[in-house]
């Protein structure tokens, strides 16, 4: 570990302290850069005394995540004034195949943040979370979508949490094999992982003619 990352461990809650550091680092700014390329974020709390892990979409304003859910789930009704949660959000790049078992791996890129949820109660900063949100899948889409009824503000609820602290993991390259095995004729290498947007096609009654909206493509673009 170096100075700089002894100096910054130290000022860390230990919730939030990267155990070994050959692949972790407290880089916001990559953090967010992965954070912004991902789609499904794992947001943790606890509910009655147990820990609970739910798959969300969410959009970053800032050093802010916003999370959307009906408003009758457990993690948006009962985390209305605010409690200590975490979310992560991973990208996978590849699967690293070694010539041992013990050796395979995964190349990855992963967030992990710490902080403070609390339900958005305000109509204002609720429609601009849920923008975001939209656009954040489909960049330009809520500008397209017609506007939210009361009964849709009414059924959906928003979580803000304040990015109090994060880290990254990231592993690339190919695998760490013994040395022993070097050069042996058994196979070993990077099988890459890629995600992307397939073609849309039309709902089915969505008159025929009726272009695919700019933030169809954007979405792709985006993605790819």
């Amino acid at each position: 570990m170096s100075t700089l990352e002894r100096r910054q461990a130290a000022d860390k809650p230990r919730y939030a302290k990267i155990r070994q550091m050959n692949r972790g680092s407290y880089d916001r700014a990559l953090a967010y850069e992965i954070l912004d390329a991902g789609l499904v974020a794992h947001c943790g709390f606890i509910h009655e005394d147990r820990p609970m892990v739910i798959p969300m979409v969410y959009a970053r304003i800032g050093d802010r995540l916003y999370i959307h859910g009906a408003s009758a789930t457990r993690i948006i009704k009962n985390n209305a004034k605010g409690v200590p949660a975490s979310l992560t959000v991973t990208l996978l790049d590849g699967l690293v195949v070694a010539r041992s078992a013990f050796h395979h791996s995964m190349n990855y890129r992963c967030a992990i943040v710490h902080g403070t949820a609390r339900l958005v109660d305000g109509k204002e900063e609720q429609i601009e979370a849920l923008a975001a949100i939209t656009d954040h899948m489909l960049p330009g889409r809520w500008d397209e979508c017609r506007a939210m009824s009361a009964k849709e503000h009414k059924a959906t609820g928003v979580l803000v949490l304040d990015i109090e602290e994060v880290s990254t993991k990231v592993r690339t390259g190919g695998p760490v094999d013994d040395k022993e095995d070097l050069g042996t004729a058994l196979w070993a290498g990077v099988v890459p992982v890629t995600t992307a947007l397939g073609q849309p096609f039309d709902a089915y009654d969505v008159p025929e003619g009726t272009p695919v909206p700019a933030s169809i493509p954007a979405a792709r673009r985006k993605f790819a």
